[in-house]
């Protein structure tokens, strides 16, 4: 492939690219999509462009990147939270480094390598594009000394900066704990693998042991039931019985005229229940139903303590003699909380992981199929010797381009769509207790998955067996990428053209979402904004595919510099798209606090020595004693670093410290909030829905004006995001849309 047929792919997605955002720009300020891009917050403004003639709906305009470009770090963290910010972080260091990186290497690097040898160059469009990388310098060449400087220069300016990112992050994630309001999670330990008793129920056996052997920190508990599809209809089903054998018609409401009523039906349809509806309750026993009844116990139960020293201390010992018997953990956040996993009998859990394993590498297997099928189509020669009847099509020059340069990314970025939705099912069915958990799971599968396909099988073509033979010698590796990894530089970089330019134009653009409001609206008839849920951020597509350029950049930076520009305008467009996506689109349901960040860390390091071994492979066959030389030392000085980042940093994503906490439990004692602080703890953890008796209680309580009776939205559900019930609320009891913007 030459410079043109590289062009041609820069030109398509370019074009693309600036379709899409024009197109966004103008799909944005119609009423019609408001759900789809601003289903964070129903943005009043966007609501009031209810004319139909307006002009200025029609026409693009970039308001949307200087409003992102405008908007402050703090903004992020009080709109995504902690989570968003660092996500952020990731591509504002990638920026900073691939910008040092592109200064570097083409003003010493790309010079070196079209110069290398002693040739009749072309003129650059008609230049193929091996001349542009280390391909190109000659064997025993003294300018490899460039490349060998470069490598230092982007290492050491890399370790810099992620030093300092972790620093900045670390303390970020100190302050979320000591500043926010009390957390629940911090007094809560998740207890699982409950040893059954014939004698005594999972509840009575969690009592009588923290009792005994905590019974100075051992404040109550609260056991996990099992909450089957079935189980919790009939018991919304008996639940609603009990309600309305109790109430009547003619006792607890009147009838009202305003159709906003009880789910907006007619006066004659339902009952609409007032608020003496509490006394009919307390007198059938509603509220001291007994659960146990209803729903099954699960050998999993939280337990609250008095103090997050006593909870953390719990959490991190041995509770029994069996490891296998009373394991503890820190809970998640209440709305963090994986429920369909608590009930997953602990001894399974290690066989759900081995067979997750085995899943996830057939799938890998499964997937050379495409990945061997683009690699065909990169390779002209072997694609005309396997179809001959394509030799005509392919000599023309305009189709030579198209299927070299553009087809083969578009092919894979296809087929990699499946990859995240079953990734995630396979973090589910390991077992995580916690939603982020899982996130974080998926986030690492889909980044080794790619990883492993993008580069490593695309970097070692041909069949299943050679792919597979290629790791029979350990020592021959380095060379083995030395000698692959340049000649694949036009797929590295036509990939980072179409899977990053266009991918992020169709993620401002929301193209599936926008579909699915299309259908709602002109063929369901749906006018309701509120009826569209909106999505949290999905970090584990996204980290991933920031990590996969970065792994590209930095293993690509002094062989093929050319990847480079591409790479950093990727990153500054992604910066203000996804700026633009956590402030109006996605919705904050749960956080990891910040959990992404050493997986960052971690994939940089490894991106870094990578590149370092390659290039140890590239001075050897290009015969440089002394590049290689220099080359070792950088690989011991960066692992050396990581090792030192691992102990400096890592704990504190793992645990939290034992003075921090006391502290926070003094302050707690000294201002008297620890007594409502216990109170929480008793209804926050809720592991079922709302019921529709409390949806409709609500919207009649609003109806009437009883502003004071309304609950508390996360007590009502914990679980939900508060946008989320908002909009439940809409849907079950009609409300009035500026009702609910204002609460």
């Amino acid at each position: 492939m030459n410079i043109s047929a590289l062009l041609t792919s820069a030109g398509i997605n370019t074009g693309v690219c600036l379709v899409l955002l024009s197109l966004y720009s103008i799909l944005r300020k119609q009423p019609s999509n408001v759900s789809v891009y601003f289903g964070r917050r129903l943005a009043p403004v966007c609501s009031r462009r209810s004319d139909p003639f307006c002009f200025e709906r029609f026409v693009p305009s970039p308001s949307w990147i200087v409003k992102a470009w405008e908007t402050s770090e703090e903004e992020i963290y009080g709109t995504g939270g902690m989570d968003a910010v660092v996500f952020l972080r990731i591509v504002v260091f990638s920026i900073r480094i691939f910008s040092i990186a592109v200064i570097i290497c083409f003003f010493l690097v790309l010079p070196v390598n079209y110069y290398g040898q002693e040739m009749r160059h072309k003129k650059i469009p008609s230049e193929p594009l091996e001349v542009f990388t280390i391909e190109n310098v000659k064997e025993g060449s003294k300018w490899l000394w460039a490349h060998c400087l470069a490598l230092y220069i982007i290492t050491c300016s890399a370790c810099i900066l992620l030093y300092f990112e972790y620093k900045s992050i670390t303390k970020m994630r100190l302050e979320r704990i000591t500043r926010s309001p009390p957390n629940p999670s911090h007094f809560t330990v998740l207890i699982r693998a409950i040893p059954r008793s014939s004698q005594e129920t999972y509840s009575d056996s969690v009592k009588n042991f923290f009792t005994k052997y905590h019974s100075s920190s051992y404040l109550s508990h609260q056991m996990v039931y099992r909450c089957g599809r079935v189980q919790k209809l009939m018991s919304d089903a008996e639940k609603m019985y009990m309600i309305f054998k109790d109430a009547s018609f003619e006792q607890n409401c009147k009838p009202s005229l305003m159709q906003r009523g009880l789910c907006g039906a007619p006066t004659s349809s339902f009952t609409i229940i007032s608020s003496e509806m509490d006394n009919v309750r307390g007198k059938s026993g509603f509220i001291h139903m007994d659960l146990a009844k209803i729903e099954k116990e699960c050998a999993a139960a939280f337990v609250f303590f008095k103090t997050r020293y006593a909870a953390t201390v719990t959490a991190e010992v041995l509770q029994a003699s069996n490891p296998m018997l009373w394991v503890t953990d820190l809970a998640p956040e209440p709305h963090d909380v994986y429920w369909s996993n608590l009930c997953i009998p602990y001894r399974q859990l290690w066989i759900r992981k081995i067979g997750t394993l085995m899943a996830a590498i057939a799938f890998v297997l499964v997937f050379l199929i495409p990945i061997t099928f683009v690699q065909g189509l990169t390779q002209l020669d072997q694609l005309q010797q396997t179809f001959p009847f394509l030799r005509g099509l392919l000599k023309k020059k305009y189709m030579n381009q198209l299927v070299t340069g553009y087809l083969p990314s578009v092919i894979l970025i296809l087929a990699l769509y499946t990859v995240p939705p079953i990734m995630m099912l396979f973090s589910a069915v390991e077992g995580s207790i916690s939603r982020s958990g899982r996130k974080k799971s998926a986030c690492c599968k889909v980044l080794y998955f790619t990883i492993w396909n993008v580069f490593f099988v695309n970097v070692f073509t041909g069949s299943v067996i050679s792919q597979l033979n290629v790791f029979s010698s350990v020592k021959d590796i380095p060379a083995q990428l030395a000698k692959a990894v340049p000649r694949q530089a036009r797929f590295f970089t036509t990939y980072v053209l179409t899977s990053g330019w266009a991918s992020l134009s169709c993620e401002v653009v929301q193209v599936f979402a926008l579909f699915c409001n299309l259908v709602k609206r002109f063929i369901l008839r749906i006018k309701d904004d509120f009826s569209h849920c909106p999505l949290s951020f999905p970090y584990h597509t996204e980290v991933p595919r920031l990590l996969l350029f970065g792994f590209l950049g930095f293993t690509c930076s002094i062989l093929t510099p050319l990847i480079l520009p591409f790479l950093l305008i990727y990153f500054a467009l992604a910066y203000l798209v996804y700026k633009n996506q956590i402030l109006n689109v996605y919705i904050t349901k749960y956080e990891s606090g910040g959990q992404f960040w050493p997986i960052a860390h971690n994939t940089t390091i490894f991106s870094l020595v990578l590149s370092q071994i390659i290039a140890l492979g590239v001075f050897g066959i290009k015969e440089s004693s002394v590049a290689s030389g220099f080359t070792i030392p950088l690989i011991i000085c960066t692992l050396l670093f990581n090792e030192y980042c691992r102990q400096r940093f890592l704990p504190t994503f793992k645990n939290n410290a034992a003075e921090v906490l006391i502290e926070m439990d003094r302050k707690d004692e000294l201002c008297g909030r620890m007594e409502e602080t216990y109170r929480d703890l008793h209804t926050v953890y809720c592991q079922f829905t709302a019921t529709s008796h409390e949806l409709c209680r609500c919207g009649c309580l609003n109806h009437r004006g009883d502003v004071k009776s309304i609950p508390n939205w996360e007590k009502l559900n914990p679980g939900k995001d508060r946008s989320q019930l908002k909009g439940s609320l809409t849907i079950h009891c009609n409300l009035d849309i500026e009702e609910t913007s204002k609460k």
